[in-house]
């Protein structure tokens, strides 16, 4: 199924009128960064918050979270110990209860693949209360799959991580993305997109959705980070982890459209697209306002 205006005014969002607080529009908690990667947290944490989550909590290594504190004053920042390569060597108490409180968990902005990234990863996952969006670091193949009841777990692999997930060559999955993301979504019980031009997002019971728009400008730096924000932020805010997907994916691709014509086909940067996205979501949302589920594929 195309992803287009029409299939998101028959998919709307969850009302943000009926919330009274910012307790009502959900918690995100993002989990990343290394001690020379910290930016991808950063830019993962406002995309979460331009999509309408309430709430935002972010731990990341302590070298470097007082200086993202800094940057991102809207987060309540939780410094964890760093290993010897610069990443995440474990998480304490206080984040991992947080996990099981957010309405959404997102891990692997900024991580680098190590021993302790997987035990990172695993211990979170077997914490988190709700949907739990593995992007970047948090993607590889030992990393728990199979949602538990209860969880929606929703990956983002591009090409090359949907190769190294799988074990195969990336040529093998070019030939066949669509084909690719449905089996594996079937066989992981996941929801997935796998992200290119043409992303396709499958989800387990044989829903296949595609989206065809955007702009070269959205293959630069951190662009993945701030799809993985706001997938997570719409997620906190009630969506399920398909409609997360779908919107989440149209929505960057609108942007990065938007941008492309006002600023250039290329040279604009990750941290000018989730600025548009909140325009983009009013526009979208006008009058579709409410909670019914989309038809199947």
């Amino acid at each position: 199924m195309d992803i287009n205006a029409e299939l998101l005014r028959q998919w709307p969002l969850p009302d943000p009128s009926a919330s009274d607080s910012k307790e009502d529009r959900g918690r995100v908690l993002v989990v990343g960064g290394s001690r020379q990667l910290v930016g991808g947290v950063l830019l993962a944490g406002i995309a979460a918050l331009r999509a309408g989550a309430g709430k935002l909590q972010v731990a990341t290594v302590e070298p470097v979270a007082a200086a993202l504190a800094t940057a991102m004053p809207e987060a309540r920042v939780m410094p964890q110990e760093a290993g010897g390569e610069g990443g995440l060597a474990k998480l304490d108490r206080q984040v991992l209860e947080s996990a099981a409180r957010a309405d959404a968990v997102l891990v692997g902005p900024g991580m680098e693949e190590s021993v302790a990234t997987h035990a990172v990863v695993r211990r979170l996952l077997a914490r988190a209360g709700r949907v739990v969006v593995a992007d970047a670091g948090a993607l590889h193949p030992g990393t728990p799959r199979a949602r538990r009841d209860g969880i929606g777990l929703v990956m983002t692999p591009h090409h090359g991580e949907m190769a190294s997930l799988l074990g195969t060559g990336i040529d093998e999955v070019q030939a066949a993305p669509a084909e690719t993301a449905l089996r594996y979504a079937r066989n992981n019980n996941v929801v997935l997109a796998l992200k290119g031009p043409t992303t396709w997002i499958a989800a387990p019971d044989g829903r296949l959705w595609v989206n065809t728009g955007g702009s070269p400008g959205l293959g630069t730096s951190g662009s993945g980070d701030v799809l993985a924000g706001l997938i997570a932020g719409l997620a906190a805010r009630g969506a399920g982890p398909e409609q997360a997907l779908v919107w989440g994916v149209h929505l960057h691709a609108l942007a990065g459209a938007l941008l492309a014509r006002n600023v250039g086909e290329v040279g604009f940067l990750a941290r000018e697209i989730a600025g548009e996205v909140p325009m983009l979501m009013h526009a979208l949302s006008q009058g579709t306002q409410g909670t019914r589920p989309c038809a199947s594929a």
